[in-house]
């Protein structure tokens, strides 16, 4: 009498090309989600940063009698990290610098568009507008605005990142 025939365990080349399929299948759905998530992360980074750096820059105005924050981009980023006196003065003096700081670790780094990951200011008068020459930041010493450098970029909806 011959024995029966024993299985070998495993699995046949049709269960492995269905479970390909499937796994190809969930990662077309998935992946564009995830990635979506991803930029909008960098969407509401810009926006908290936004918040912080015109939060800073309104306190300096408020306790410096209306006037913003104003010089080199090295004087600007030690009025808003470091104690000033009643005219913007950066020192230690205790009775006299009792303004600020308003910033911790200093300007933070653009968290999106091409100039991602730069914290440079490029400072001007008036109203300021994307600049072609690499910094992160756009601020307007005389009307304290402060946006993002970004040309055409924008985000899921549409909105360019230099009007947020």
């Amino acid at each position: 009498m011959r024995k029966p025939r024993q299985s070998k365990g495993g699995f046949s080349l049709v269960e492995l090309v269905i479970v390909v399929v499937i796994i190809g299948v969930i990662a077309a759905i998935a992946v564009p989600r995830i990635s979506r998530g991803a930029k909008g992360a960098g969407d509401a980074s810009l926006r908290g940063t936004l918040a912080g750096m015109r939060n800073a820059i309104d306190m300096y105005a408020a306790e410096h009698g209306g006037t913003f924050p104003a010089g080199t981009e090295a004087e600007i980023t030690d009025r808003l990290i470091k104690k000033t006196d009643a005219g913007g003065t950066v020192g230690t003096t205790a009775g006299t610098h009792i303004y600020g700081p308003y910033l911790r670790g200093g300007v933070p780094k653009l968290p999106v568009c091409a100039n991602k990951g730069v914290s440079t200011l490029k400072i001007v008068t008036g109203t300021p507008a994307y600049s072609a020459t690499g910094e992160g930041w756009v601020y307007s010493t005389d009307t304290g605005e402060f946006i993002a450098n970004c040309n055409a970029e924008t985000d899921e909806s549409g909105v360019a990142y230099n009007t947020y």
